[in-house]
């Protein structure tokens, strides 16, 4: 009797360890949720690439993210803020997966549930956009339902919890505790009593009773499945990105068009606005290395040909222009203007130097009859509006007190690059970005500032924002080591809208020594200077600040870039060997 229990313990297959079977589980749960992911990047390739559940959500975090955080990032991470806010949330996403996956093996509704509910979240962050359609809904809805169906059917090839009949049972893989003692006996007396050994002998019962190796788990099965899945989902996920990004040719279009030569071209750059000091940065910043800082983590593609923008709102008769329209103008103008953004730390890279072309923007707001405050318009604020839902709230008098506020089109002589705005933006001199610089922009409404705030007015950012006076040391570099003997001391300063008049530089705790200014081009774009300082050999502390034409010089005091700008002192700290 004793050898009989056993033969016949030793007959029935061991249920699956639980680990692997948890690891098999999560594996299932991957697959899933990246096939939803690739199934929605179609979708939205196809309907709208803004709606897919990693773009929404992560626009969503943006968007719920406390404004601390935000400046960490930006000064952190600086413009690598975007592909990091991506990858994070893809992460958390596939540890919710794996989770899912294991869940599903030991009940499938709870598969079922856990897609459901990121498809819910994809869903509702994608219609919260303030573009959104009901459309937005479509990406997550349709990846949900994948990833349940696929869920399902590896679940079903996974190892079980516990070996047993295939076909019978009180549960799916579970056999009934007399039917494995029966056929644990049967077994063991063939096993005992037949003219072969045990390991010849076949197992007793019907072909459907006997057990499957590894607890039901038929690897080969699951790794096709799981293989052509993922290989499916991937390459679903890369088309759709790719179209998405192609955009039916948007790409090819904006590489085909010609800007005309503006009627009011800019003047030729003064002899001597460019310094020749080495590791002095271009006096015209290059479109590639033009800062960008913006929410939008898929960049709108807009086909040129279907662009439209409207004006319209308090005191303005309603108005749309074509990029057509924008080209065949008689008033485009060429101009340069320093842009900044108010996340710029003191000595910061968020500032850049461009050569625009664009219609004045003051001239489109008198095509639609708009009068500013001053002259007796109703309206007080322009609220542009980006193909995004972006809102960027700017102070009617700034566009139409003479400044060269313009809607550019052109970029250094180049049709604007998509990341910067393509088919048009808004460029006003003397204000921070986020008050003023629209890109993608569709809509321009004339409103008051009582009765809308935008995008960045409730996250804590000051309502009107003009550029505060800076400078900034490009050589030497924080930390750098050079050689005692003279060495130039070089950057740039810039007052927009009121221009620089001078710029000092303290050497440790020395007196403030003027620096040689570069010519000036106009009062809306940056000065370069430099110091030739006689340095001697030890640790020393660099200082720089700059006046304006108003006579009036940058603070020492240092504040961060939130509400309304950051200032202070650019130092830098270098060894005179």
């Amino acid at each position: 009797m004793f050898d009989r229990k056993q033969t016949s313990s030793a007959a029935a297959p061991a249920p699956p360890p639980e680990r692997p079977r948890q690891l098999v589980g999560a594996l299932c749960g991957l697959v899933a949720a990246g096939a939803a992911l690739g199934v929605a990047e179609a979708a939205g390739a196809l309907l709208r690439p803004q709606a897919t559940p990693l773009i929404a959500v992560g626009q969503a975090v943006i968007d719920l993210t406390p404004r601390p955080v935000k400046e960490f990032a930006v000064a952190t991470v600086g413009e690598a803020d975007r592909p990091l806010l991506v990858a994070g949330t893809a992460v958390l996403l596939a540890l919710f997966a794996a989770a899912i996956g294991v869940g599903a093996l030991r009940r499938p509704l709870i598969g079922d549930a856990g897609i459901a509910v990121l498809a819910a979240i994809g869903a509702a962050a994608a219609l919260s956009r303030p573009e959104a359609e009901p459309l937005y809904a479509v990406p997550s809805v349709a990846g949900g339902a994948v990833a349940v169906v696929l869920l399902r059917l590896l679940v079903r090839t996974a190892p079980r919890r516990q070996a047993g009949p295939s076909a019978t049972g009180p549960e799916e893989g579970t056999a009934a505790p007399e039917a494995t003692a029966a056929a644990g006996v049967a077994g063991a007396e063939a096993a005992t009593e037949g003219p072969e050994p045990a390991s010849a002998a076949p197992a007793a019962g019907p072909a459907s009773a006997r057990p499957r190796a590894e607890g039901g788990f038929d690897r080969r099965r699951f790794v096709a499945l799981a293989g052509t899945a993922a290989a499916l989902s991937a390459a679903a996920g890369a088309g759709g990105r790719w179209y998405a990004t192609a955009q039916a040719g948007v790409q090819a279009r904006r590489e085909a068009v010609r800007l005309p030569r503006p009627a009011s071209p800019a003047p030729p750059l003064p002899d001597g606005a460019e310094l020749d000091v080495e590791g002095l940065g271009s006096f015209f910043t290059p479109n590639s290395d033009f800062y960008r800082i913006d929410t939008a983590l898929s960049v709108p593609r807009i086909d040129a040909t279907q662009w439209r923008l409207r004006i319209h709102g308090r005191g303005a008769r309603e108005r749309e222009y074509t990029y057509a329209d924008l080209l065949d103008r008689s008033d485009l103008v060429e101009r340069d203007v320093t842009l900044a953004c108010v996340s710029n730390q003191v000595g910061g890279s968020y500032v850049g130097n461009v050569r625009w072309i664009g219609v004045p923007v003051a001239t489109l707001l008198r095509e639609a009859g708009v009068r500013p405050p001053g002259e007796g318009g109703p309206a007080d604020q322009l609220v542009s509006r980006s193909s995004d839902g972006m809102t960027i709230g700017t102070p009617v008098d700034a566009l139409m007190d003479g400044r060269d506020a313009m809607l550019a089109i052109g970029m250094n002589g180049q049709p604007l690059p998509t990341d910067h705005g393509f088919p048009a933006r808004v460029v006003v001199p003397g204000l921070y970005g986020y008050v003023s610089a629209c890109k993608w922009i569709v809509e321009m409404e004339l409103t008051t500032f009582d009765a809308f705030d935008a995008y960045w007015i409730p996250r804590g950012w000051s309502q009107q924002a003009p550029v505060k006076t800076q400078s900034r040391i490009d050589t030497p570099h924080a930390g750098d080591s050079v050689a005692a003997g003279t060495v130039p001391v070089a950057g740039v300063a810039w007052a927009q809208h009121v221009g620089v008049r001078g710029v000092e530089v303290r050497i440790d705790d020395g007196p403030w020594q003027s620096a040689r200014l570069a010519a000036e081009d106009t009062v809306d774009t940056w000065r370069q200077w430099v110091l030739d300082w006689p340095a001697e050999p030890g640790e020393h502390r660099i200082s720089v600040r700059a006046t304006d034409r108003s006579g009036a010089t940058q603070t020492a005091e240092e504040a961060p870039p939130a509400p309304d700008g950051a200032t202070g002192y650019h130092t830098v700290d270098v060894t005179v060997s």
